[in-house]
């Protein structure tokens, strides 16, 4: 399950960052990327990707998990059912990160991530109260390191929030991405790599607009 992609999506995806690098920065990191998704060890890469990234690690896997999908497109829920499961459980550590390491750890790594605990405070008030909220912010761009960390401050039951990482990474990962590069992989591709700069620019914007409505839902 975990062995080399396709020959066919390797050759293609190898010759697609080699032109990407030749352009600027975000189209050089695409293509770093891009050469990581058709590496014999795409699926581990992306397996610690998920898992750190939903504790502590700042890029999100989805730049790991859309290259990959885009080499093979008729594995595309394949890689977004790995990407959930390594999703979930990193959201473990995150969780317990929040629980009972916050003082000795939390506060640091909030501190080094340069997420303000104000809105970190938001959340654990939110989940308290209402701890179905995980599945519906683990769909936005609001980190997610942020969603796990906040639930297990706000003591939510890990059954609960075991269930609701599992709806959302589930629905992010398999149903919206693995769905839409099943159905449209190349005309996908083509947007992606002719607006690649726009469509960074706009998910920067929708991870700002994920803070605005976390303040003010």
């Amino acid at each position: 399950m975990l062995g080399r992609p396709a020959a066919k999506g390797w050759s293609f995806m190898t010759e697609r960052a080699n032109v990407a690098g030749n352009g600027g920065f975000i189209r050089r990191l695409y293509a770093w990327f891009t050469a990581r998704a058709s590496s014999p060890h795409a699926w581990w890469i992306l397996a610690v990707m998920s898992f750190a990234e939903a504790s502590f690690f700042p890029i999100p896997p989805d730049v790991m998990v859309l290259p990959m999908m885009l080499a093979n497109r008729k594995r595309a829920f394949a890689i977004g059912a790995w990407c959930t499961l390594w999703s979930v459980m990193g959201g473990m550590l995150g969780y317990a990160i929040g629980a009972l390491f916050w003082k000795t750890f939390g506060v640091w790594l909030i501190g080094v991530l340069h997420i303000p605990l104000s809105e970190v405070e938001a959340l654990r008030a939110r989940y308290a109260a209402h701890a179905y909220f995980i599945a519906v912010q683990g769909l936005t761009p609001v980190p997610y390191k942020l969603v796990t960390i906040s639930a297990g401050l706000a003591n939510v039951p890990f059954a609960a929030f075991m269930l609701y990482s599992a709806i959302t990474r589930s629905l992010r990962f398999i149903v919206l991405e693995g769905t839409l590069v099943y159905l449209f992989g190349d005309k996908a591709r083509e947007i992606l790599e002719r607006y690649l700069e726009v469509a960074l620019v706009v998910f920067l914007i929708l991870v700002v607009l994920g803070f605005v409505l976390l303040r003010y839902m």
